[in-house]
């Protein structure tokens, strides 16, 4: 059922609204003179009097005989003053004073009131505020303007505090003026009945209007019927106000125009409730004392139709249609008007439209008496009881909302036994305790905890115990003897004072209301308890139920589900997507931009682009490319649809539903950097523009529903296709295309060229038009004219407000905004950074009430704001300094049952808010940004992302405009160095940041997508360095000795790999001075890494990994040395420390790699890094690159999602580390500087791979033999003649002398 605003107001309903007027008392600026100063003595009561000269006569305001005001006795508990007005009376303010000249006075107040003395009932100002701030000493006057006017006829001031030097003095004297108005009573069997001067009464605008106190909690209000099926019935249903309404012929239309609506609670509380409804045609107002509800109908049909009469008060014949309760009303309505019609002045002059059914014209006020149990620990009624012979009878009624309670608790006189009964979870247990570990109990109803009054006989007699509610069935518990009562019985709690074995509190007191107490068929007189003449009791209000229905209005949000306790309510989140006290925090993202934040791949997301806002979120498909996160929205046409046989007065109409609604597709376009839409048109003999009159035959509607007739590009208003835009039409005399096939007679229509293309795209990109809505086509009517079309989803990138920032440089300087609204709510979030030790963020004022967040010191950050009940302090304390010059994140919060504020990861700081007490935050000035309004304690820094209550402020377009304040805020990196992975490097730019993957393997916008290539046999890649690694400081071959000196040559190695085979190559560093390492396969599919780094020693093997890893599962590989130390680092992310190393002579090293190296590598290979270099990365995107040399066939792929197929794997080696055995220290040096190419190597032939050895052991014997080392044994002949079957490689090895190469 939508609720929505009326901007309508019938004209006569200002005439019973004036009309009514006298019954309502004189305007509101009359309505102030003094009502007490000319009462009689008789008129005043007190609870009780301190002497004659301050009895309560004395209490008029500025009177100073007697003693000079009202005292009560100092052993008074119960203390009030009672005004008798005289007659029911119109009240709009009170005021008092403390006693003449004296210590005695009131510092705070309640005001009850009641129509006849008893059955009172608190008087609440906005916000709920039950307490007046009365004097701070004895002559001042305090004046008070009622919220709301009061129409009563007694009045009672009951002091809650008082002057801390004296006691309770009082002087009072209430404003306002008479009140008529016009009751009728009725007894649960009368009714009124009015009658139409014509058969039926057929309207499209009604007003109802009417007061009413009820005792019972049902019974029909307002009936009438038709004979087609109309109705409306207005009734009340468990002290509810419901109403019922049918504007539809029941024939046409069945069970299709039946509308409910229902307002309001505990309307059964014998006290007045306005009621008023409006209706035109199908919009209804309902509005019950202050709260309403606008509804709009179902059906087709906009007027009522009732037949004869309008019956109030009762149906007289029962079974009727539309009749939803039989159950007559029973109480007293007051001013009732129907279409300007005062129904019950009629019945009063007896006029003939007017059936009066056992009405009388004066209201029965009813004799019951209600008590308050104010306190869950400590409320008690303590009663006698007199003994009788046959046993125990007790009945009582009793209401709350509370799940748990002592209800009712007797000593038996066979001590210890005793009976209970509690309230468990909303359901009576009646328990007969025989002994501490003895027991017997029954239990019986459910939901008991519902607010209504619910009935309760406890009956003991012989061997029986019986328990009766409400109108159930009787439940007995049979006892094992006779027992008899105790002489007391306690109800809602026990004292605290008694021992464990008598009355005990087992979970807590009862907190609500009771009455109609009656024991042995003896009505309790409560009115003799509070005097203290009959039992005793603690923590009680006599003659009144202050129950309150918290949830009403509900303040849970976003519809989530509202209970409640007696003090306080309670928010039921499930389903909805928000979180917190009142669902008041959405649990999703605002745009796929974020989710990319927190890491997330492409997919399906919900989002919620206003947060907090009223919108719920949307499920979209966010794509996370390289450079852009897409959020696409769907509709319901994706496919292509073809059109035929449309004219422009007939023509085809297409609407698309998205799944995101109209408001929430505003807000996700508004927050987006850039939206486009796609619509594809392929056409035969079909046109959409250049008809002879100017015309479009084709349009559609943007998001607002206005016509567009333009079909791409940015800018509206040009009638033109893409192709016309991008001056590529097959004929550029007209401005789209369509198909070769039109003849001749057509052309004569639009003068069209004989030759189109079929095909034309247009790509709408106006942020303020999309989505589009609806398409309009009406040109394919002729004969073989056919249109088909396609719109592709929405789609947009970018999130204006993820770093939207400013930059406050100046003292004074600050951005304002409109007042920050947030009555019932608020949260704040932002980023800030700054060198400053204090400053303001933002603050907004009211004439009272204020909000503020503030750097207090260079370590905390407070929250404080003041809604009335004096300001609210949260401050969190960080252990580091604050004004580090990086970003901190800072949420606070305030709703109606809570504070917060959360600083970074710090602890939150959290406080309750009060259940009694001003909840709501007014502010009137301006919002300020980074100051505030006297200009004092600015902020200096930058503040960004700045969101409030889910809407972001535009700080960038609002820091243009203002002096002292800049766009952007440079040093986005300074605190985010995390988001740029691998090797990433964080760049700053004016609106946030990005990253630079150049030297990282990975791509991506935060460096961590994966790069990979697919190797088939016989493919390789080559990757030449002109320079030496600049990580290794070495500028020239010259330079390499002397830095070998100083500092340990190191490198770092990663990247993973899928394979299915094995023996294989998988990476190999070499240099032109015979040193190299190798990471390969071995026979066995056991990982090997090789070095080779003194030329003079046999090589170094290690076998980290001695199992298999050829069996097609991903493995992460990670090497770092530095001089002889290696480590070897798993894909589990922790160092494997080899503890030992397995040397294989020189012939097993080159068998090894050889026998590797001539079958190469086929599978996958991810993310090579190479010290700061990423090879295989740069060769993927500079193939034509001079330094770049691939051979066979390599396709990109991704291993990470080959892997999936099967399982990843974790690397987990043998632990240990290793010293290299072989290397010199200056040898070591030596391959830092010296580095010359890397090669990644999947299959390099036989040949090459023996030419590379061969020519590395003929160079080294060469170079060895000067200094006499230990000579080399002879290459094998078998790699001879490989060497020299295959491909010479000495030409190319040549020409790259100047170029220093790794082979790899």
């Amino acid at each position: 059922m939508e609720s929505r605003g009326v901007p309508w107001l019938p004209a006569f309903v200002v005439t019973v609204l004036s009309a009514s007027g006298s019954a309502l008392a004189a305007n509101s600026n009359y309505c102030n003179g003094p009502l007490v100063s000319v009462l009689p003595p008789t008129s005043f009561e007190g609870s009780s009097t301190s002497s004659s000269s301050q009895s309560s006569h004395y209490a008029k305001l500025n009177r100073r005989d007697g003693g000079g005001g009202w005292t009560p006795g100092h052993t008074d508990t119960q203390h009030w003053l009672q005004v008798d007005l005289r007659e029911r009376v119109e009240v709009t303010s009170v005021a008092t004073q403390g006693r003449y000249s004296s210590s005695d006075w009131v510092t705070s107040y309640m005001l009850l009131f009641s129509d006849a003395g008893r059955t009172w009932k608190q008087y609440r100002q906005e916000d709920n505020i039950g307490t007046f701030y009365g004097n701070t000493d004895a002559d001042s006057v305090v004046h008070h303007k009622l919220s709301h006017p009061i129409r009563t006829r007694f009045l009672r001031f009951v002091p809650l505090d008082w002057s801390p030097t004296g006691w309770v003095g009082l002087r009072v004297e209430v404003y306002g003026c008479a009140y008529k108005s016009d009751v009728a009573d009725f007894d649960g069997r009368s009714s009124l009945l009015y009658r139409f001067n014509q058969k039926s009464m057929s309207t499209v605008k009604d007003v109802i209007s009417l007061k009413f106190k009820s005792q019972k909690p049902d019974g029909v209000l307002v009936h009438g019927e038709g004979q087609r099926g109309d109705y409306i019935t207005l009734e009340l249903h468990r002290g509810t106000l419901a109403l019922h309404l049918n504007l539809d012929d029941a024939k046409l239309h069945p069970s299709s125009g039946h509308t409910s609506v229902m307002l309001g609670s505990l309307l059964d509380d014998q006290h007045w409730h306005s009621v008023l409804i409006e209706r035109f045609n199908k919009q209804i107002n309902l509005t019950v004392d202050r709260l309403t509800h606008h509804v709009r109908t179902k059906g087709a049909d906009d007027s009522l139709e009732v037949d004869y009469e309008l019956s109030f008060g009762g149906i007289p014949l029962p079974g009727k249609p539309g009749t939803f309760l039989r159950k007559n009303f029973h109480g007293c309505i007051e001013n009732l008007y129907y279409n300007g019609v005062n129904v019950i002045d009629l019945a009063k002059r007896r006029k003939p439209q007017i059936y009066s059914g056992n009405v009388t014209f004066a209201c029965s006020e009813p004799q019951l008496v209600s008590t308050t149990f104010l306190s869950s620990s400590s409320s008690f009624l303590k009663v006698p009881v007199e003994p009788l012979m046959e046993g125990l009878s007790v009945y009582f009624q009793f209401r709350t909302w509370n799940h748990e309670a002592l209800l009712f608790s007797a000593t038996l006189a066979q001590e210890p036994e005793r009976l209970v009964l509690l309230l468990i979870n909303g359901q009576l247990r009646l328990t007969h305790h025989r002994s501490p570990l003895q027991r017997s109990d029954i239990a019986i109803g459910q939901s008991l905890s519902d607010g209504q009054w619910h009935s309760i006989t406890i009956s003991l007699r012989g061997l029986q115990v019986s328990l009766t509610l409400d109108s159930e069935p009787t439940s007995t518990l049979e006892l094992r003897d006779s027992v008899d009562p105790g002489s007391s019985i306690f109800f809602g709690g026990c004292p605290s004072t008694l021992s464990s074995q008598s009355c005990r509190n087992p979970t807590m007191a009862f907190q609500g209301c009771m009455r109609s107490i009656t024991i042995n068929n003896q009505p309790m007189n409560l009115l003799h308890v509070q005097q203290g003449l009959l039992g005793n009791y603690s923590k009680l209000q006599f003659d009144i139920c202050g129950i309150r229905d918290r949830c009403l209005p509900n303040f849970c949000e976003h519809d989530s589900q509202c209970s409640q306790s007696w003090s306080t309510f309670y928010c039921d989140c499930s389903g909805t997507g928000y979180t917190g006290a009142t669902c008041h925090n959405s649990i999703f993202e605002p745009s796929c931009e974020a989710h990319r934040q927190t890491g997330s791949a492409s997919g399906y997301f919900s989002i919620d682009p206003d947060g907090s806002g009223p919108l719920k979120s949307t499920l979209v498909y966010c794509n996370m490319t390289e450079d852009k996160v897409w959020t696409v929205v769907k509709h319901s046409s994706s496919g292509a649809m073809s059109v035929q046989g449309s004219t422009l007065q007939q023509p085809h109409v297409a609407r698309f539903n998205y799944s995101a609604s109209p408001e929430q597709l505003r807000i996700l376009v508004g927050r987006s950097e850039h939206c486009q839409q796609e619509v594809a048109y392929r056409c035969r003999k079909s046109r959409l523009f250049n008809t002879w009159d100017g015309n479009p035959l084709a349009w559609w509607l943007d998001r607002s529903g206005e016509k567009r007739t333009y079909w791409g590009g940015f800018l509206p208003g040009v009638q033109q296709c893409s192709c016309s835009l991008e001056e590529n039409c097959i004929d550029m005399n007209y401005f789209y295309n369509t198909s070769p096939s039109i003849k001749e007679e057509e052309k004569n229509l639009t003068r069209t060229a004989s030759a189109y293309r079929e095909n034309d795209t247009g790509l709408l990109s106006y942020k303020d038009h999309l989505p589009l809505t609806e398409i309009v086509i009406g040109d394919t009517n002729r004969t073989g004219s056919e249109a088909v079309y396609t719109v592709s989803s929405l789609q947009c990138y970018g999130d204006r407000f993820l770093w939207n920032s400013a930059s406050f440089y100046q003292e004074s300087s600050y951005l304002h905004f409109p007042t920050f609204q947030a009555e019932l709510s608020a949260d704040i979030s932002f980023y800030f950074k700054t060198t400053a030790t204090s400053g303001v963020f933002l603050e907004n004022l009211g004439a009272k009430d204020f909000i503020r967040v503030e750097l207090s010191t260079p370590s905390a950050v407070t929250f404080i704001f003041d809604v009335g009940n004096g300001p609210v302090v949260l401050t969190v304390k960080s252990p580091l300094p604050l004004n580090d010059k990086q970003w901190h994140f800072v949420r606070a919060e305030r709703t109606l049952k809570e504070a917060s504020l959360q600083v970074d990861r710090l602890p939150l700081r959290f406080m309750e808010a009060p259940s009694e007490g001003h909840y709501r935050l007014q502010l009137s000035g301006q919002l300020f940004i980074g100051g505030t309004a006297s200009r004092q304690r600015s902020f200096l820094g930058c503040i960004r992302a700045l969101s409030m209550n889910g809407l972001t402020l535009d700080l960038e377009e609002r820091a243009k405009m203002t002096p002292g304040v800049s766009s952007g805020c440079p040093g986005h990196c300074s605190s985010h160095n995390r988001l740029c992975h691998n090797w990433g490097k964080c760049i700053e730019k004016s609106s946030g940041y990005e990253c630079d993957c150049t030297h990282s393997a990975y791509g991506g916008p935060h460096c961590k997508t994966e790069v990979s290539v697919s190797f088939e046999s016989g493919s390789s890649v080559t990757y030449t360095f002109q320079e030496p690694f600049s990580v290794m400081r070495n500028k020239s071959r010259q330079s390499s000795a002397i830095f070998a000196q100083s500092s340990k040559s190191r490198e770092s190695i990663a990247f993973s790999f899928l394979t299915n085979q094995a023996p294989a190559m998988l990476l190999t560093v070499s240099t032109y001075h015979q040193q190299y390492m190798a990471v390969i396969l071995s026979l066995n599919g056991s990982l090997q890494i090789w070095y080779q780094l003194n030329r003079e020693k046999r090589p170094d093997v290690f076998i980290p990994h001695p199992y298999g890893l050829a069996n097609g599962q991903l493995h992460r590989v990670q090497i770092h040395r530095e001089g002889k130390d290696i480590c070897f680092i798993g894909s589990c992310n922790r160092v494997v420390i080899m503890k030992s190393s397995a040397f294989i002579g020189r012939a097993g090293v080159d068998e090894e790699v050889l026998q590797a190296g001539s079958r190469g590598f086929v599978g996958c290979l991810s993310s090579v890094q190479f010290n700061h270099l990423a090879p295989l990365k740069a060769a993927i995107l500079n193939r034509g690159s001079s330094l770049i040399s691939v051979l066979g066939n390599l396709v990109e792929s991704n291993c990470g999602a080959l892997a999936d197929k099967s399982s990843s794997h974790s690397l987990a080696g043998e632990p240990g580390k290793e010293r290299l055995k072989n290397a010199a220290q200056t040898d070591s040096a030596v391959i830092g500087g010296l580095v010359a190419a890397v090669v990644l190597v999947t299959l390099c032939m036989v040949a090459v791979m023996t030419r590379f050895l061969y020519r590395h052991r003929h160079e080294r014997s060469q170079q060895m033999a000067p200094v006499k080392e230990k000579d080399q044994p002879p290459l094998p002949s078998r790699l001879e003649h490989g060497f020299h079957a295959e491909l010479d490689l000495r030409t190319a090895v040549a020409a790259r002398d100047s170029r220093k190469e790794y082979f790899i």
